[in-house]
């Protein structure tokens, strides 16, 4: 049965199709370009929406837009519940901490205040709007930081302040917005604290009671693997339907507890339900964006006046620094790195997300003033992702904390073979970093002035104290195949699947022995074995950098060394690539290879190439 449809409106359909396509598109492309998604989404949001009238949601997709926009700030708010992991934070820097008990208080406080004397809003709206800036964007931090290649503590705390401000952001916007619904539908002071009490009391009793039966349903092995995420969606969306129903917008308080016990549960499978969910929030994040950016009001933007502009330059310029600069008072901190996090503050998609959702039901209350929060949001969000995209590499140029320029190679596994390849590395000037559960097997690689660390490095203690923001490749090459296996595989969507590589497995005779061809990481350079290769160094066989030149190029060098290995290819620029065969080196001048290689037999035909 076909759908009427009102006269130029785009079939719903199409609608869905339209939006999910640019938002995993602006995605992608972001990704290909190094740059916030924010910015493409927006761009592509108002293309579709307010230049061109192709699309509008209310027109197109009508009574659904409430509804969908409530569902998905729901699922992010409970994603942003789940990786606010108590245990975690206890163990985090002293200046995250501050950043998470002082800071989320005090950047409500000013952030209100900004709001409230800047942008001419009510107390009300100012106190809803307020706590969801507490959030500093943990969408638009990673790519930003990947980009800027800060040093380690500046870098660390404006990722875990943006990781776990994101649900206390969420959770202090629930909280104002449930105070404002109580003392606008209430009759008496007592009957608004008797109602504020027990909305809220509900809501953590329901969220508490659905973590907890998720919690144990999956320790006792009540649900099956398979269904683990799908039973994990219904039942937040049962918590967060039921919720609304008992006590009217507490739904996402309900939810965002939910996600928080279940992060502090210990759950066996907690890392994979926590990667879905992360995906079902790119998607969900990118739809409820391009929706938001699709139905934006021009006009209401054009009645934003010199408070707009009042308010940006108070939160990026005082109420920010304010707030980082007070919450570090004492904390040991330099200053140049106090200075670059005050001054470091992007909001990213979930502000204007959760800020367009509460802007809406403001108005429903009655508060006209609400209309300015949407508008507020979009000029906030675009104007700190800009400002900060190009600024904070320069920035922290000028204070000196950057750190190195040139991606560089995690390497995990000590051994004679690991630690010849990481000095070439190193003569190579490619940063490198090596990593062993077993401390005497990094000896040789700490004696070679290598950076090491002791540990395992899917630990807690490796994710807290290593700096692995400036690494782009991973080498998977202990003794153990099985365990190589395991990192790559659980690594592999932090680094890309092209950037995770591991030595060649030990070949089984049985098939009971051998591992799955679909997990691990890309063979690395030789067809050898671990135990092949410490063979190689044994007899000789050495790792060498050579350039290739106009005269000496890839032929040239590869018929005078055709026993030898590449392992890797450096560009002109310094950026390495590994490879696995000759048709990755791609050869061109200044180019140098990273090679092992036979020890000569006769003097070296090429001194002014090998090093």
């Amino acid at each position: 049965m076909a759908v009427e449809t009102e006269a130029g409106a785009m079939a719903p359909v199409m609608a869905f199709a339209l939006v999910g396509a640019l938002g995993v598109g602006s995605q992608w492309l972001a990704w290909r370009l190094r740059m916030p998604a924010i910015v493409l989404m927006l761009v592509a949001g108002i293309l579709i929406g307010p230049v061109t009238g192709v699309f509008d949601p209310d027109r197109d997709i009508g009574m659904l837009v409430g509804p969908m926009i409530s569902i998905a700030v729901a699922i992010i708010l409970f994603e942003g519940g789940l990786t606010l992991n108590f245990h975690r934070l206890s163990g985090a820097d002293k200046g995250v901490r501050r950043l998470v008990f002082v800071g989320a208080p005090l950047g409500w406080l000013t952030s209100a205040m900004a709001l409230h004397y800047a942008a001419g809003l009510s107390w009300e709206s100012s106190a809803v709007f307020g706590g969801i800036m507490i959030v500093t964007g943990p969408t638009v931090i990673a790519p930003l930081l990947r980009t800027a290649r800060l040093s380690k503590r500046p870098a660390a705390l404006l990722q875990w302040e943006a990781i776990v401000n994101d649900p206390i952001g969420a959770l202090a916007a629930v909280l104002a917005f449930e105070v404002v619904l109580v003392l606008n539908t209430a009759t008496t002071v007592g009957g608004a604290v008797w109602d504020l009490t027990v909305g809220i009391g509900i809501a953590t009793i329901l969220g508490i009671a659905g973590g907890f039966g998720i919690a144990r349903a999956f320790k006792q092995g009540w649900v099956p693997e398979y269904m683990k995420v799908p039973v994990l969606f219904a039942s937040l969306l049962a918590i967060f339907g039921v919720s609304d129903y008992v006590l009217h917008e507490s739904g996402l308080l309900a939810v965002t507890i939910m996600g928080i016990y279940i992060a502090n549960a210990n759950l066996p499978s907690y890392e994979e339900l926590r990667r879905f969910k992360e995906h079902a929030t790119v998607l969900l994040v990118s739809g409820v964006f391009i929706l938001l950016a699709a139905g934006l009001d021009f006009a209401a933007l054009g009645r934003l006046d010199w408070r707009a502009v009042l308010f940006v330059l108070l939160v990026v310029f005082v109420a920010r620094p304010l707030t980082v600069l007070v919450s570090l008072i004492g904390s040991g901190i330099p200053y140049r790195e106090q200075l670059l996090v005050a001054l470091t503050g992007p909001r990213g998609v979930v502000l204007i997300a959760v800020a367009g959702l509460f802007g809406d039901r403001l108005l429903d209350l009655g508060l006209e003033d609400a209309a300015s929060i949407g508008p507020l949001a979009f000029v906030l969000v675009a104007t700190t992702v800009v400002v900060h995209g190009f600024t904070l590499a320069p920035f922290a140029k000028l204070l000196g904390l950057t750190g190195t320029d040139k991606p560089g190679v995690v390497i995990i596994g000590g051994s004679p073979w690991t630690t010849a390849f990481a000095e070439a590395l190193q003569k190579a000037e490619v940063p490198v970093l090596m990593t062993d559960p077993n401390f005497g097997h990094l000896r040789g690689a700490r004696s070679a002035g290598i950076p090491t660390f002791s540990g395992d490095i899917l630990s807690e203690a490796a994710e807290q104290r290593l700096e692995l923001a400036g690494y782009s490749m991973l080498v998977a090459a202990t003794d153990n195949d099985a365990y190589n296996t395991l990192v790559a595989t659980d690594l592999a969507p932090e680094y890309g699947r092209d950037n995770v590589f591991q030595v060649r497995r030990e070949k089984r005779d049985s098939a009971r022995h051998q591992l799955p061809s679909t997990l691990g990481g890309r063979a690395l350079g030789a067809d050898e074995t671990h135990a092949g290769l410490d063979k190689l160094i044994w007899e000789g066989w050495t790792f060498r950098v050579t350039r290739l030149t106009e005269e000496f190029g890839f032929e040239e060098w590869r018929a005078k060394r055709p026993e030898a290995y590449v392992f890797a290819r450096i560009s002109p620029g310094g950026e390495i690539t590994l490879t696995n065969n000759d048709d990755q080196v791609r050869p061109a001048p200044d180019v140098r290879i990273i090679t092992l290689r036979p020890p000569d037999k006769v003097a070296d035909e090429q001194p002014p190439s090998d090093t």
